[in-house]
């Protein structure tokens, strides 16, 4: 028997139909009864469903369609990345900081939501906030977190530096080789709001690495040849960066003192013969075995300013580069070395580059020439009563025109200007325009490191390159600056907060390289963060929380990055 639907009278009716065969053994059908209208509500037909329910022991809203309703969709897979990382690296570890000091709000749990924000959506402490609530981050409570917590959290930071920057080291220590660790330090200017004064106010103006005069702080970083920042310290935005390097360095020995031998790769800024001295002097504590013996090595760049102080040296030099491209014509780099203070100075020459730079200066220099030709003609024109548009031209104001634009192109070695002669005049420096000549392409560092070749020593420094895109990841992707806080302890704990954020950005920079991976860091939590938890309630039940598909590009990125998948929660069945 079956169920079928008849039209009549423009209503649909029910009626109970019977399949049978006649004498004949052909199908026929014949119904038993009209049950009653189906669009009829409370009808017949209604009645004898309930019935029909209740004798099996279900209701009618049983068999309606479910109301699902959605609660919240919130993105999981890239906060998810950097919790699991967190706590792989240790980090979680900091929370027994605080627990020792007696803090009753979970300091941890602040600090790590606003180095996840630095990588994933940097904003204002007041926006980390807003941010938290787009996200399901495993572990934090978004409700209870406020504002002010995040700022007692900072000051907690700095109130327990110590014993954070110790638990820090302790957890990248192994990451440091004890035999022979080569590591790299430089500065860069962070950009600072505000026109208040504090006391002890790091904000101060300074001429910025973008060329500009502004008010900043100085960033001091010391990372290992990995790229793995192992130290940083802020320090004001006028402090000259040659005196930060001995008191830096002092201070990284006696946090990692397992190591047994250091190498220091500085950049230009950081050399001084002041500098060359202490460092000469500094000792390792020699690991477990507590000796002493072991003097810190350098590898420091040169500033092109002082090149001129090893014309001498180099004139050997330059005389078998000379000879060399005689012989064969080539582009390729030439490494030398030579002696000087009982260091070794070695120069590095780039053929193509010194061509480059010769060019580049000389067209500066015949620019200004007909500069100085078209000043000339103006000045004798108006001796000989030829009148000119704008004010009237004087020898004295030519001349500090003229000086000015020399200083710009950055050519007051070079071209001389005679600021008290009564008549414009300058002339071209011969032998100052052939020592630049000299130092075109070249790359000199002063070390005390016996056992490198100068090739070694060359690539050494020029992997210091890599701090500066550590510094550039610092001011695009984890977006340091601008810092709105007025406070050094708070610009101080920020620049903490952003250097963890570093740390992770690196671990998951080396894991996406060693797996072969062609994504970066920011690409690899932008494909993550598509990964979402949903909430949904139905029929009004407590609210499933489920785990949206994971698809394989983000299974591959889980997989490059050494990271289980999110747990998938059981999936439920609608009817």
């Amino acid at each position: 028997m079956f169920i079928k639907l008849t039209r009549s009278g423009g209503h649909t009716y029910a009626q109970l139909v019977e399949s049978f065969r006649d004498e004949h053994g052909k199908p026929r059908q014949r119904t038993l009864a009209t049950i009653g209208r189906v669009d009829e509500t409370d009808g017949q037909v209604d009645s004898l469903l309930g019935g029909l329910l209740r004798a099996k022991g279900r209701s009618l809203s049983e068999t309606s369609v479910p109301q699902v309703r959605f609660e919240s969709a919130l993105a999981l897979g890239d906060v998810w990345a950097l919790d699991q990382l967190w706590h792989e690296l240790g980090f979680d570890g900091l929370a027994a900081v605080f627990r020792r000091a007696r803090f009753t709000n979970p300091i941890e749990h602040a600090l790590r939501v606003m180095v996840f924000n630095r990588l994933c959506d940097p904003d204002s402490k007041l926006g980390v906030l807003r941010w938290l609530q787009t996200v399901s981050m495993p572990g934090i409570d978004a409700e209870a977190l406020t504002h002010q917590q995040l700022l007692r959290s900072m000051d907690a930071l700095m109130d327990h530096q110590d014993a954070v920057d110790e638990c820090v080291a302790g957890l990248l220590r192994p990451l440091i080789d004890e035999d022979l660790s080569v590591v790299f330090y430089d500065l860069t200017t962070i950009r600072a709001q505000g026109l208040s004064q504090q006391e002890g106010d790091v904000r101060r103006y300074g001429m910025s690495k973008e060329g500009m005069v502004v008010r900043q702080f100085m960033l001091g970083v010391v990372q290992t040849a990995d790229g793995m920042p192992i130290y940083h310290e802020v320090f004001a935005g006028n402090t000259a960066e040659a005196p930060t390097l001995e008191p830096t360095l002092k201070k990284v020995m006696a946090r990692y003192p397992h190591i047994r031998r250091l190498v220091v790769v500085a950049d230009r800024g950081l050399l001084s013969l002041d500098n060359i001295e202490a460092l000469s002097e500094l000792r390792l504590s020699g690991g477990a075995s507590g000796s002493t013996d072991q003097a810190l090595e350098f590898i420091l760049a040169v500033p092109g300013r002082r090149y001129g102080e090893f014309a001498d040296i180099l004139e050997p030099i330059n005389a078998r580069a000379r000879a060399r491209a005689s012989e064969q014509e080539t582009t390729e780099e030439t490494i030398d070395e030579a002696q000087w203070q009982g260091l070794r100075l070695v120069a590095a020459h780039n053929p193509q580059q010194a061509a480059e730079q010769t060019a580049s200066r000389q067209a500066r220099i015949d620019q200004l020439r007909q500069r100085a030709d078209q000043l000339v003609g103006k000045l004798d024109s108006q001796d000989a009563g030829k009148a000119h548009r704008g004010r009237k031209l004087s020898d004295a104001g030519v001349t500090a025109r003229f000086f000015h634009e020399v200083s710009e192109a950055h050519l007051k070695r070079i071209i001389k200007v005679d600021l008290h002669a009564d008549l414009f005049t300058y002339d071209i420096d011969q032998a100052a325009l052939a020592r630049a000549q000299a130092m075109d392409g070249k790359l000199l560092l002063v070390t005390n490191v016996a056992d490198l070749t100068p090739k070694e020593v060359v690539q050494r420094y020029k992997a210091l390159a890599d701090i500066e895109r550590g510094f550039r990841v610092l001011k695009s992707e984890i977006e340091i600056a601008p810092v709105f806080h007025r406070l050094p302890e708070r610009i101080k704990a920020h620049a903490s907060i952003c250097m963890l954020a570093l740390i992770l950005y690196r671990v998951m920079r080396q894991r996406l390289k060693m797996s072969g991976s062609d994504l970066s860091p920011e690409a690899a939590l932008a494909d993550l963060r598509r990964i979402q938890r949903h909430r949904v309630s139905i029929n009004n039940a407590a609210p499933i929380a489920g785990v949206s598909s994971i698809v394989q590009r983000q299974t591959d990125v889980l997989a490059a990055l050494k990271i289980k998948k999110p747990q998938q929660d059981t999936q439920l069945s609608l009817l």
